[in-house]
């Protein structure tokens, strides 16, 4: 899905009953917007790792096909998990986008970038390199759980995340 062409008002409130049910789930408002989709959705690839982002590496240097990647750093403020090496990969590679519970650097070089990211914060500090982490499971964070399969959703009102896709 590179021409992304919803609201995800309009999606939450043409979904409001599975709201309820858990099928659409709102995550807590608490991204800064980076890259140069300023909306962005696709079928969920997940990451959970911690001052480490060498599974992240590996992961957006593969071919994407319009999914999103999203990540649970655990929430780190201590580092940069994605810079702009990588969203340049996951650009290239065909990523729709990232949501990361954690920080990312390299503002500039991001924004220069075919992408869409959502992070937590900004730190100009580099993460670790010790291959540790952990892919497709399910990762929970700012309200809620995301699995692998997943559809994700995100523009500049916030992250929706629902059981299927919803367009």
């Amino acid at each position: 899905m590179s021409e992304v062409t919803f609201a995800t008002t309009d999606l939450l409130d043409a979904h409001e009953p599975d709201i309820e049910t858990g099928r659409v789930r709102v995550l807590q408002p608490a991204f800064i917007a980076l890259g140069r989709r300023q909306a962005f959705a696709g079928e969920v690839v997940t990451l959970k790792l911690f001052e480490d982002n060498s599974l992240l590496a590996e992961l957006v240097k593969t071919p994407g096909a319009g999914r999103v990647v999203v990540v649970d750093a655990g929430g780190s403020l201590r580092c940069g998990v994605f810079g702009g090496n990588l969203a340049a990969a996951a650009a290239r590679n065909g990523w729709a986008g990232l949501v990361i519970h954690g920080c990312a650097r390299d503002a500039n070089e991001i924004d220069a970038c075919d992408i869409g990211l959502r992070a937590l914060a900004l730190n100009p500090r580099r993460s670790a390199k010790r291959g540790e982490g952990q892919r497709d499971i399910a990762v929970a964070f700012l309200g809620v759980t995301i699995r692998p399969g997943d559809w994700l959703y995100a523009d500049r009102d916030g992250v929706i995340v629902s059981d299927g896709p919803l367009h």
